[in-house]
């Protein structure tokens, strides 16, 4: 692994289109000049599924797509980003499953003071997108991480007719399934150079703590 400051992107994606958000998040990252890291979770078995427990597969590697997430992702990161697909205006169970396993970093502070972003897809275009950013964000504030949003100096904010918000980098997948429209995709690059620019400022010499 590299020894070099990265951005966590983790992200839980069923269809594609978080994914999609996250790689674009990820270009962002890296024309700002830090390393991205792309991270999945599992997906968890259903209470019905015969046998089944609250433990996620025991798979080492996904079949495709990114690896998963291990604990010194989150620990080394310098900055951190959540994606998740809405689940009647929540994030997706495999992700929150991954955030409560966390209580090890919080007791320690390994993510306070680091700054950190959210992005989420909907099928529709009101099907809780901005409730689902805000519920990526309280497990970040537990945390103690600086949160970020896009200002409205993004021009991609103004002219979206689909996803993109205040709170976060978001994609309405009906009828284009994982295919972002050209300001979806902006503002998601847009964010990912934002996290990398604040990344950057904290770590600079005589940066406040």
């Amino acid at each position: 692994m590299s020894s070099e400051p990265f951005v966590l992107i983790l992200y839980y994606s069923h269809h594609g289109s978080t994914e999609a958000l996250a790689r674009q998040l990820a270009r962002g990252v890296r024309e700002a000049g830090l390393e991205a890291r792309l991270r999945t979770v599992p997906k968890l078995r259903r209470a019905t599924d015969e046998a089944a427990s609250d433990e996620p597969p025991a798979e080492a590697v996904p079949e495709a797509g990114a690896p998963y997430l291990e604990a010194e992702d989150l620990r080394d990161c310098a900055a951190l980003a959540l994606g998740s697909p809405t689940r009647f205006g929540n994030m997706a169970a495999p992700l929150k499953y991954a955030l409560d396993g966390t209580a090890d970093l919080w007791v320690s502070g390994g993510l306070v003071g680091k700054p950190a972003a959210v992005f989420t897809s909907t099928q529709s275009l009101h099907g809780g997108q901005e409730t689902t950013l805000l519920s990526m964000m309280l497990p970040l504030l537990h945390h103690g991480c600086l949160l970020l949003g896009l200002p409205y100096t993004e021009a991609g904010l103004n002219e979206t007719q689909a996803g993109g918000t205040p709170y976060g980098a978001s994609h309405v997948a009906q009828g284009r399934g994982a295919e972002l429209t050209t300001p979806e995709a902006g503002l998601a690059r847009a964010l990912g150079r934002r996290l990398a620019h604040t990344a950057q400022a904290l770590a600079a010499p005589g940066a406040a703590a």
